[in-house]
């Protein structure tokens, strides 16, 4: 179903649990991935893809269409887990060196994470990124989100994504270089 009939049948009241089921079915797995790549815990993936679609269901009706709906959707989708993770550190009094060092070990013990040698270390180099540049990077890499769509999602000039993507690519590369080694 697209979008636009989606949003046709969510404003109607008889038909707008249909239209949140429909979406649903459409984005949960986009929505779980991208959180996915944020978080790395099967768990609080899951949990946080209940929360944006919670949030979506209840700001729909509001979508004023300046973007796509999966733009609007990974936009909100990046907030929650954002916050997920300011909430994580708070809880635990975690600082950001911590806060990576209990990615390390989340990505090492997930089991739903390939346990390819490559796909381990790259996580590893992912996780290890600052903030901004990792969401770039998942996006882009994981995601295939073009710069213009990200731009949207984000709120940030295309050329300040662009530049982010190659700084956090050459961190990436540097990484798997030196675990060759």
């Amino acid at each position: 179903m697209e979008d636009e009939q989606i949003l046709a049948l969510f404003k109607e009241e008889k038909t707008k649990e249909k239209a949140f089921k429909e979406l649903m079915l459409k984005y949960q797995q986009t929505v779980y991935y991208t959180v996915r790549h944020y978080l790395y815990s099967h768990d609080d993936a899951n949990d946080v893809t209940q929360n944006v679609f919670l949030k979506v269901w209840r700001y729909l009706e509001n979508f004023r269409g300046e973007s796509t709906i999966k733009t609007w959707i990974t936009r909100i989708s990046i907030n929650e887990s954002l916050s997920f993770i300011e909430k994580k550190k708070k809880t635990f009094n975690l600082s950001d060196d911590k806060y990576t060092d209990h990615l390390l070990n989340v990505a090492a013990e997930e089991k739903y994470f390939s346990p390819d040698k490559i796909e381990q270390l790259l996580q590893q180099a992912i996780i290890r990124l600052p903030d901004k540049q990792r969401l770039v990077f998942t996006l882009r890499y994981y995601d295939e989100m073009p710069y213009e769509e990200m731009s949207k999602a984000l709120g940030t000039s295309v050329g300040a994504l662009k530049s982010s993507y190659h700084f956090a690519m050459e961190k990436v590369t540097a990484f798997l270089k030196e675990a060759a080694k």
